[in-house]
């Protein structure tokens, strides 16, 4: 028999979906399960099997049967049953992980969180006067205290907040900005491409590493100008022959033009955190920029949103334009921003409530001590299979914040006795939590940063999960 002919005896052994549902409706994993659901799974099985057969090499065909097919359904319908989102151990040494959902809350706004999702909320209802209020009062003013800031919206990110401010302040003007300042940062989102959103037109001046106040001076007129916009580069660093222009000298030339300025932090700092170079918000504020833009969930350490501050005028603006409706902040994110400004406002020990700037201000020693412990589990546990060491080694902020600054850290390194660093990064991956690591000179690296002490059970569940399934 050739190659075609056994491709095709082997589609014509294809199970009939209605035989797989017989089978299926007599599992315990049916139960309860709608009878649409049950026949998606049977055709996802037959689906799966007639691809297997089709995308065989010559003499690898695979029999398909009945048993396999039910086997294939049943996956299918737990995988359903199963979150997609799932929480997972960051053992990368990355505190903002984008990929892993940057900012962990702090303990008072996931129950935040929660108190308003249960019922009704006064969203948008005046307590006080017994009508309609704003979904902004909330926060409002707790960051004008923070921040000396006249006036506040917010949205739901930061890109959110900049294409906002753009097509308020500079839809069919031009936006002038920096060369050196055109970035990119995560999920390609590129401040030219949201100009062009937002109906602004793009004015670049300077070059790449060099951009100097006549460049400015040159471009800004007071018919064509929209705005002058200053972009905090997030995610990189220009280094060597470089010159760019002050945010306050900037603001100096808006107010004599009469063009407004827009700064966008990025990152959005409330405290120094004594590891870098990052400008704070209060620093922004100072500087007199008309609007500033920045997010919530990288050094802020709160929920993705998108923070929008200034002076009164201008933000009241911004706050009318109909595209803010689309782009608003919903009440669970509302309420843990709330709970998360207040720790600013309020505890005298920030960097220690926020989990996020722990992480970032967090002693080495501190860290080798839960390295140090959670190598001791690991070792009575499953030394007979995994050879473990500490290592020294630096974390990163992530996020797009602090390119340059490394935050000195203490790894857990790992070889397998029977499998390759892939492999066992890959069966982690796999476990439940899923323990998220790196894998460096051929050893998975167990970032102790970016662990709590309670991951440390999870590890080693983990670490027992892959040791008795041995080699893949």
């Amino acid at each position: 028999m050739n190659v075609n002919d056994a491709r095709r005896d082997h589609l014509k052994a294809l199970p009939r979906v209605d035989q797989v549902l017989v089978l299926l409706e007599s599992t315990a994993e049916a139960e309860a399960l709608s009878r649409q659901v049950l026949v998606d799974a049977c055709r996802f099985a037959v689906d799966v099997l007639r691809k297997r057969i089709l995308e065989a090499a010559a003499g690898t065909f695979e029999r398909p049967t009945l048993e396999t097919a039910q086997n294939i359904a049943l996956d299918r319908l737990r995988a359903l049953k199963a979150p997609g989102l799932r929480r997972v151990v960051n053992a990368t040494g990355i505190i903002l992980h984008t990929n892993l959902g940057r900012a962990p809350l702090c303990e008072e706004a996931l129950q935040a969180i929660i108190a308003v999702s249960r019922g009704y909320s006064n969203l948008e209802f005046n307590l006080h006067e017994g009508k309609r209020g704003l979904r902004y009062d909330h926060v409002r003013e707790l960051l004008s205290m923070l921040t000396g800031a006249e006036e506040s919206i917010v949205v739901n990110n930061n890109a959110a907040a900049v294409l906002l401010v753009l097509n308020t302040l500079s839809a069919g003007k031009e936006a002038v900005v920096s060369r050196g300042e055109l970035i990119e940062i995560g999920g390609e989102f590129r401040i030219p491409e949201v100009m062009e959103k937002s109906g602004a037109r793009l004015r670049e001046v300077g070059t790449t590493n060099r951009t100097r106040i006549a460049d400015y001076e040159e471009a800004v007129d007071s018919e064509k100008t929209g705005l002058i916009l200053k972009v905090h580069t997030s995610n990189f660093r220009t280094i060597g022959f470089t010159e760019e222009v002050p945010a306050p000298v900037l603001v100096e030339l808006g107010r004599r033009r009469g063009v407004p300025v827009m700064h966008d932090l990025g990152s959005g700092c409330l405290a120094d955190l004594g590891i870098g170079d990052e400008p704070t918000v209060q620093d922004a504020v100072q500087w007199g920029s008309d609007v500033i833009t920045f997010s919530g969930d990288k050094l802020l350490g709160g929920p993705q949103a998108g923070i929008i501050l200034g002076r009164r005028g201008v933000v009241e603006t911004i706050r009318k334009n109909p595209l803010n409706r689309a782009l608003r902040i919903d009440k669970l994110t509302l309420a843990a921003l709330e709970a998360t400004l207040r720790h600013y406002l309020l505890a005298t020990n920030v960097t220690e409530r926020i989990p996020a700037l722990r992480a970032m201000t967090e002693s080495v020693d501190s860290v080798r001590n839960r390295a140090e412990n959670l190598l001791g589990r690991l070792d009575e546990a499953v030394g007979d299979n995994f050879s473990f060491i500490l290592m020294d080694g630096a974390s990163l902020s992530g996020g797009g914040a602090l390119p340059t600054r490394e935050i000195p850290t203490v790894l857990v390194a790992v070889t397998a006795r029977n499998l390759t660093a892939q492999a066992l990064e890959r069966s982690l991956r796999d476990s439940d939590p899923p323990v998220i690591a790196r894998i460096a000179d051929d050893q998975v690296l167990l970032d102790s940063r970016t662990l709590h002490n309670s991951d440390a059970d999870d590890i080693v569940a983990a670490f027992r999960r892959v040791a008795t399934a041995g080699p893949a």
